[in-house]
Formats: structure tokens, C-alpha cells, sequence
């Protein structure tokens, strides 16, 4: 007979509590916490993409509301993410260093998770591509990432669907004719940042769109300064910079047109005072 459906059953409690291995030995007592926090975050990244693939999904099938709902979700995690960072600056640093030689040579730059989310907000890099040959696992999951529309893309279609002018980037034109399709993009967001009634759907899904993009710009920035704090300027565990390539990241933008749109929005707008008038 089969026994009834338990919690722990269902949430697999013991399998759970068992997958923090501590590697010190003695093991010390902060490296709980460690790991902890960083399973916790893998989990909470496997949410953010489940949210993004579906606010794309959503996108593409013309649902703007229900885009913007899961984005919105994806936010409120990244808020949660945030405030998660400070509980490893309960460890003091002479305690971190108690253990973190044992991590050698793993890093969180090799978190596959993070990166998908990188690629799936429009952040894309090869060298990623490339430091991941040697796992095929995520490799596979990142070559699959990197061949999918990003969100920004999704939503650009929307718009062009939508009657505004919102060209797709060509990778292949010169960089003189991305740069007007770049310019056409910031006047089509433009567009719905000052007619947001009118546009309301739109503006919503935007204002989720670069909702995402500030709280993981804030969670990079207290990732640094929780870095800096406990290490100062050492080296990575895998030979990375440490906080000298954690602060090259912190203008990365997975919207620049929705911030650059902020820059000409303006009350005259219109034939007479749309920055963009005239221009093709």
C-alpha cells in the first residue's frame, strides 16, 4: 500500500538538508551558511529563468500582462536576493578565510545559472560560451541561451506588432547603421514612457523590464561591497580578479534603450519637441 503524500515527501526534505557537504574538516561552522546561501541562490535563479521563459513566451504570443506579471515576479526575487547577500556579512572575514581555501579552484563566476540569466536579459558573451566547453551540461543549457531571443528582443517584437518602430539589432550591418537601429528602439520606448496611458500594456512591460534590470544591477553592486568587505582585494578562488572584475560589471545594462529613453523624454513632445522628429 502506498503511503499518503507527505511535506517531506513532497519536498524531498531529507534529500534536501543532505546536499550541504562541508568540505573543511573539521568542518567550519560558517561554511554551512556558505553553502547554504549559494544553493539557495542556484534555486532562486532556476525561478527567475522558469519566470523569464515565461514572460517571453507570453511576449510572443501577445499577452503584455501577463509578461509584465512575471517579470514582476522575477523583481520581487531580486529583492530578496539582495537583502540574502547580507547574511553572509554575518561571517566575519578571519572566520571566511577559515575555510574558503577549500573551494579552490571553484567560483562563482561558474555559477551556469547566472549566466543564463545574463544571456536570457540580452547579455551575451562568447568568453562565457567559451570558459563552459569543458561542463557539456552547461555548456548545452548556454549554447541553447545563446541562440534564443532575449527578452529585450521579445519585447521590441512586441512593439513593432504594436504599429511602433522598434527594428530588430543586425549584427551583420555597420556599426554606423545599428547605432539608427539602436536610435529607432530608444524612440520607440520613448514612445511608450510618454503616451503611457494610451500604451499602458506596453508601459507596464517596459517599466518590468527595467525593473529587472535595476534590482540585479543592485544586487551586482552589494555583491561587490560584500566581497570588498570580507576579502578586500584578494584574488578570486578561481583566479579571477576578485573585486577588480566584480566592479567592471556594475554598468552592465540588460535595457540600455529603456534608460537612454529617460534622457530625451520631455513634456513638449510631439512634432515640435520629440527629439526624434524629422529623424528616420
Amino acid at each position: 500500500m502506498t503511503e499518503p503524500l507527505s511535506y517531506n515527501k513532497y519536498l524531498r526534505v531529507r534529500d534536501l538538508i543532505g546536499l550541504q557537504e562541508c568540505r573543511s574538516d573539521p568542518a567550519h561552522h560558517d561554511e554551512l551558511l556558505f553553502i547554504t546561501i549559494h544553493q539557495a541562490y542556484e534555486l532562486w535563479f532556476k525561478q527567475i529563468l522558469h519566470e523569464s521563459d515565461a514572460a517571453a513566451c507570453a511576449m510572443r504570443d501577445d499577452r503584455a500582462p501577463a509578461a509584465a506579471r512575471a517579470l514582476s515576479r522575477v523583481v520581487e526575487i531580486e529583492r530578496l536576493l539582495v537583502t540574502q547577500i547580507h547574511i553572509l556579512e554575518t561571517m566575519t572575514p578571519i572566520n571566511f578565510l577559515g575555510f574558503r581555501d577549500q573551494l579552490n579552484p571553484a567560483s562563482g563566476f561558474q555559477s551556469m545559472q547566472f549566466r543564463e540569466v545574463e544571456f536570457s536579459s540580452g547579455l551575451k558573451d562568447e568568453a562565457v560560451l567559451r570558459a563552459f566547453q569543458g561542463d557539456e551540461f552547461a555548456s548545452e543549457r548556454l549554447r541553447a541561451r545563446w541562440e534564443a531571443p532575449t527578452l529585450g528582443e521579445e519585447f521590441y517584437a512586441l512593439l513593432r506588432r504594436r504599429g511602433l518602430d522598434a527594428p530588430p539589432d543586425d549584427p551583420a550591418a555597420s556599426v554606423e547603421e545599428r547605432r539608427a537601429l539602436y536610435g529607432r528602439r530608444v524612440r520607440a520606448a520613448l514612445e511608450v514612457i510618454t503616451h503611457f496611458e494610451s500604451r499602458y500594456e506596453e508601459f507596464q512591460l517596459s517599466e518590468a523590464l527595467i525593473a529587472h534590470d535595476e534590482f540585479f544591477s543592485l544586487w551586482r553592486y552589494h555583491h561587490v561591497k560584500m566581497v570588498e568587505r570580507m576579502l578586500g582585494t584578494k584574488p578570486g578562488t578561481g583566479g579571477s580578479e576578485g573585486v577588480g572584475y566584480l566592479k567592471t560589471t556594475l554598468d552592465k545594462k540588460f535595457f540600455p534603450e529603456l534608460w537612454e529613453a529617460r534622457t530625451h523624454l520631455d513634456t513638449r513632445h510631439g512634432q515640435g519637441g520629440c527629439p526624434f522628429a524629422g529623424r528616420t
